[in-house]
């Protein structure tokens, strides 16, 4: 069978998988379908029973690609395109179990695709002596493995480049399946609820009052011009950025330094060289980063005074933050996802 592509799809792969014949069998037990490419096609292609013997010039390097994994009944189980939206490194390893897809991986080269069906008993039983997952057994006793390579091999410093993108992406993924999930309003709600009932206690309403003015005066000496939100943080944006503004469960890049009124630098992205990466409104940062950082664009550079209350209240942190400090960050909004 032969189709048109650079990097051939998952469904493409399974239409070349349903019309382009019988499995082929390693002395393993895997059973394989593998297309190569030809000009602007796919066409099957045979690997010897022992194996592809150019294999060893290619361990410990990468292929680059997208992989899925289907139980037999075609139920995904993982799918990279889908949850990370570009090819990814899969490692070349030194085959030192058979049967496993290291060695499905091991019989593609830069460029191929391929279908891969493994009986799961043979793959988690000789790992691991636990029995095989209910789920498994109900999709058939059967994984599939569909995988569509680039033509480019990498190096293991190339891979370890892409991570902190490929982290990014995939925790973007986990946030927007966990927003589909019917739990997911149920526990923002709780949580909503719970903060503004900490916000309405009598020592925090006072505290509050009393970090407002002491953030007044800061922005009258240092000449600052900022607007205040309902809840009490003043932010003032040094640079306009043109992208969108982030939603609930996006995932922001966010380079900042944080400092005490007094100047006192206490964090700052500088020391690890690359922005903190968060899901926006979700509980995973300070309140305050939660609001004010929701109120920027992408490209954004701003100032955000946070009282204490939406900071870190009376348990300050750490040695380098007090009991009830206001914060200043200057921020700058990377990226959103």
């Amino acid at each position: 069978m032969a189709l048109g592509a650079s990097l051939l799809g998952f469904a493409s792969l399974t239409a070349c998988n349903k019309g382009g014949g019988d499995f082929a069998k390693t002395k393993s037990g895997i059973e394989y379908k593998i297309f190569k490419k030809v000009g602007n096609d796919y066409e099957r292609r045979d690997v010897s029973p022992d194996g592809d013997p150019t294999y060893k010039d290619r361990v410990g390097k990468f292929l680059l690609g997208n992989m899925q994994y289907r139980t037999g009944k075609d139920s995904v189980l993982q799918n990279t395109r889908r949850d990370v939206g570009l090819p990814v490194p899969l490692p070349l390893l030194e085959l030192k179990q058979k049967g496993a897809p290291d060695e499905a991986l091991s019989m593609l080269q830069p460029g191929d695709s391929g279908v891969f069906r493994f009986q799961v008993d043979s793959l988690i039983k000789p790992k691991s002596g636990q029995p095989v997952p209910k789920f498994l057994k109900n999709g058939g006793n059967v994984v599939m493995m569909y995988v569509a390579t680039t033509p480019k091999l990498i190096t293991q410093e190339e891979a370890q480049a892409m991570q902190p993108e490929l982290q990014k992406r995939a925790m973007a993924a986990q946030m927007k399946q966990r927003m589909a999930s019917p739990e997911y309003a149920k526990q923002m709600k709780e949580q909503a609820d719970a903060q503004a009932k900490a916000l309405a206690a009598p020592a925090v309403v006072a505290q509050l009052k009393k970090d407002d003015a002491v953030l007044q005066d800061y922005i009258k000496k240092n000449n600052l011009n900022m607007k205040k939100t309902p809840s009490g943080i003043y932010y003032q944006v040094l640079k306009p950025g043109t992208g969108p503004t982030p939603k609930p469960g996006q995932t922001v890049s966010v380079n900042y330094n944080g400092t005490l009124l007094s100047g006192k630098l206490f964090d700052s992205s500088e020391k690890t060289g690359k922005p903190i990466d968060f899901p926006i409104g979700q509980g995973a940062v300070i309140p305050g980063w939660d609001q004010g950082i929701a109120l920027l664009n992408k490209g954004s550079k701003a100032i955000l005074l946070i009282p204490s209350s939406l900071a870190y209240g009376t348990r300050g942190a750490g040695t380098d933050i007090p009991a009830d400090a206001p914060l200043r960050f200057e921020v700058e909004l990377v990226d959103v996802q």
